[in-house]
């Protein structure tokens, strides 16, 4: 079965205005819209567009808690992914997720001590990790994400100095390693907010043209969070740009926060976010630097598999998803086990561009911009068509198990 479904993008002030409405070939209503969740979970299940195909149910959450097993085939106990649309046109918050093990104890701890799913204070919403990637879809897709190696933020913070001698507390601290200095700046004491401000004067100071984008970013961040230890964390942290169609993976562990910009992510379907500033709401410090990986990595840009023309596939190692997205010229692409990218279980596509149809075993479904369906497991291999008469290229995204 092809299920159409939908839902009402998620209002988050950091929301854009026009890119989800855009998308969707919606009003732009003038109000934001952030976030629009594909899947079953309870905090904003998607809508059925036609409850009559699933006995009458009006979320993909409420059918898959009546009829498990037509919707997700035998031996599985749940969706394994969340798919979202994300406009970004504010910084999010900076933020990490846990390791299963973490969000175990994590969850087991909260629940023994009595606070309410509900309570703002909360931390752990459900006992699972919380690994994501996301794929551009704008042509400029900007996030922070993952700690930089210590040298680098030190040449930069020594060129921003210019030596004042303002942001030496920084630079003794950095000398002892990033977990020092992290755990320094998140406790805010006197001498850490100093710096903040330090950063933020000079670095508003420098010039338009001579900015890095680390500078640029605590321009922008002293802005909109004046006197947050997160604008100097961003020193820290891989100024990350990412081109349509190119992706990055946040795996557990993982500090980010993202900027600006339209992109599809697919997670795992949990809700357990260590924030560390960047916003108004909850922030638990010995938490989050009990989940912060503080090791220096690469930028962590995820290559997709290309499997055939126009076929690619995200699959990070070991989380259970991956994301296909396939790009049509009108030449039919089959998925599955006898095509060229594996569907396990049951899936959700998105079309972001042209129309498509997807041919499965039992049924077949037109998506035009914007639609979505989720894609029960006994469609069996499923052919995409792209409809080459609207003159675009068409594109369609299907996440589905790994």
């Amino acid at each position: 079965m092809f299920l159409g479904i939908t839902n009402t993008p998620r209002d988050y002030a950091w929301g854009s205005v026009t890119a989800i409405p855009e998308l969707l070939g919606r009003t732009v209503t003038g109000a934001p819209q952030a976030e629009l969740w594909l899947g079953a979970h309870a905090g904003s299940p998607s809508v059925v567009v036609n409850p009559a195909m699933v006995g009458g149910a009006d979320t993909l959450r409420d059918w898959i808690e009546a009829e498990p097993e037509a919707a997700l085939g035998p031996d599985r106990s749940g969706l394994p992914f969340l798919l979202k649309l994300l406009a970004a046109a504010a910084p999010l918050s900076l933020q990490a997720h846990p390791t299963p093990e973490q969000a175990r104890e994590g969850f087991e701890r909260e629940e023994a001590a009595g606070i309410r799913l509900d309570d703002p204070a909360r931390n752990y919403k459900d006992p699972f990790p919380k690994p994501e990637l996301v794929v551009a879809l704008s042509d400029r897709f900007e996030a922070l994400s993952g700690f930089r190696p210590v040298a680098d933020t030190v040449a930069e913070v020594e060129a921003l100095d210019a030596g004042s001698g303002r942001l030496g507390p920084l630079r003794a601290h950095l000398a002892q390693g990033l977990e020092d200095t992290v755990r320094w700046l998140e406790t805010a004491d006197a001498s850490a907010l100093a710096v903040v401000q330090a950063a933020s004067d000079l670095a508003a100071a420098v010039a338009v043209d001579d900015r890095t984008p680390n500078v640029q970013t605590v321009v922008d961040l002293a802005v909109a969070y004046p006197g947050d230890p997160g604008v100097v964390v961003s020193l820290l942290m891989h100024r990350v740009t990412l081109r349509t169609g190119e992706a990055m993976y946040l795996p557990a562990g993982n500090v980010h926060a993202y900027l600006d910009g339209l992109g599809i992510e697919l997670m795992a379907p949990s809700d357990n976010v260590l924030r560390g500033g960047l916003t108004a709401k909850h922030v638990d410090v010995p938490e989050l630097l009990r989940v912060l990986d503080f090791t220096a990595y690469p930028a962590p840009v995820l290559l997709p598999e290309h499997l055939d023309q126009g076929v690619d596939r995200f699959a990070p190692e070991g989380v259970g998803f991956a994301l296909v997205r396939v790009t049509g010229d009108g030449r039919p692409v089959g998925l599955g086990t006898g095509g060229v990218a594996p569907l396990h279980g049951p899936s959700i596509a998105v079309c972001t561009t042209g129309a498509v149809t997807l041919v499965g075993a039992h049924s077949a479904t037109l998506l035009r911009q914007g639609e979505s369906c989720y894609v029960t497991p006994d469609e069996g291999d499923v052919t995409v068509e792209a409809d080459a008469a609207t003159g675009l290229t068409s594109t369609v995204f299907i996440a589905t198990g790994a």
